[in-house]
Order: C-alpha cells, then structure tokens, then sequence
C-alpha cells in the first residue's frame, strides 16, 4: 500500500483555526505539488482531507475527488491517520492524507523506525511504500516540498 502525506499549504495565520484560507503562496504551492502528483498518482488512489478550509484548499488543487474526514483535524493523532487510511504495507492501493504538523511528522516518523516527529514542510508530500520483503515493511519512496519543485524551475530557493 501507498500512503501518501501532503502537508497544507501556506496558510494565513489566526483563528478560527479551521477557516484559516491559503496565502497567495500557499495556492502556488498547492497548484505546483497537484501538478507533481497528478501523473504520478494511481488512477483510484483514495484522498482523504482534514476538514480545515486550508487543507480543503490544497486538496482541490489535485482536481480529483476527496472525503473530509473529520478524525484528520488540526490536533489529529498518529493513530488517527493511520487509522482513516487503513494503512497496512502489504495491502494493495494509494492513499493521500491531507492534513497537519505535528501529526503528519509523528506519522511520518514511525513509518521511518522513528520516535517522535519529523519536520514536514508545508505543502510538502512524503510518499511510503509498504512492501513485503526485507527486514523493514515501508519505504520512503519520495519526500519533496513545493521550495524544491520552484528552485527546479528558476534556479533559486524561494
């Protein structure tokens, strides 16, 4: 199984928490990652999105199809995610979390043998591959930010 970790993007900042909008910046970065994913996404990959207006944005950018789910708010647990995605490595499928730090960070830090959390840019997608062979059931398949698909086309780190 494919499990697939998109941070929000950009967002402005203040309450309510919940109906924070993108920035200009954050729309950019939706649109650059969505542009990313796109073709590289299983035709039938599930996408499941916190109920945040923020991570609603950036979800809509990909142009498909996406369940709210509410479990994946701000403030979500590890065990939250994993659990709305069904996640287990050796099953077939894609699925695309929308959702938030520090929780997207914890997620990402188990998969990797990890305690605690890893930091995930905003509007980044770190992508797992579960795999039933070797002494470890998951791999990092991609980890790349929206910073890094700008600096490819202009040549600078914005």
């Amino acid at each position: 199984m494919d499990l697939i970790l998109w941070r929000h993007a950009d967002a402005e900042y203040g309450p309510p928490d919940l109906q924070r909008q993108l920035t200009p910046l954050g729309r950019q970065q939706a649109h650059d990652m969505a542009d990313w994913l796109r073709p590289r996404l299983p035709k039938h990959a599930r996408v499941l999105v916190s109920p945040a207006q923020r991570a609603q944005q950036t979800a809509a950018a990909l142009g498909r199809p996406f369940d709210t789910i509410a479990a994946l708010a701000p403030g979500a647990a590890l065990s939250d995610v994993l659990a709305a995605s069904d996640w287990a490595p050796s099953d077939e499928g894609c699925v695309v979390v929308v959702g938030h730090n520090p929780t997207l960070g914890e997620v990402a830090a188990r998969l990797l043998g990890a305690n605690g959390a890893v930091a995930v840019r905003k509007g980044a997608v770190w992508w797992f591959v579960g795999r039933e062979r070797g002494e470890r059931p998951v791999v990092l398949h991609a980890c790349i930010s929206p910073n890094l698909l700008a600096a490819g086309e202009t040549g600078h780190r914005h």
